[in-house]
């Protein structure tokens, strides 16, 4: 669901010129393009059922142009801001430790979105129930 959210908040930010890429791809990346990754999750128990998950991604950006810095550049400002607040599962998520990164003319942008849970358990109910009155 975050990985959707992301998709969307960068759909409505760049357009449908930037191919969106949620697995990997071995060959043919269309670029300018993304590829959103989930790098480390992270689940620790907080109380009784609920559980406080870290879910810190990456989006790579892959540039087009000949001017690889500068177009990376303008993105990253634009990813601070489309991606501060996603929605997910039709709640807004606020992002969080946004960090960029330039390595080989490609982007590297970090942001988590951690968020609590609660592990609800399918309960099975009674076939059916006989109450006998004894009288009183």
């Amino acid at each position: 669901s975050i990985i959707d959210g992301i998709s969307i908040a960068l759909n409505a930010e760049f357009g449908d010129a930037y191919k969106i890429y949620t697995e990997n791809v071995e060959q043919g990346l269309k670029e300018p393009c993304f590829s959103i990754v989930c790098v480390s999750p992270n689940n620790r128990q907080f109380m009784g059922k609920k559980y406080f998950r870290q879910n810190k991604f990456c989006v790579h950006f892959f540039p087009s142009s000949d001017e690889k810095v500068a177009e990376c550049m303008d993105v990253l400002d634009r990813l601070y801001d489309c991606l501060e607040i996603i929605k997910v599962d039709g709640e807004e998520t606020l992002g969080t430790k946004m960090t960029g990164e330039m390595d080989s003319g490609v982007l590297s942008f970090m942001v988590n979105y951690d968020m609590f849970m609660v592990k609800v358990e399918e309960q099975s109910q009674m076939e059916s129930l006989n109450i006998e009155w004894l009288g009183a």
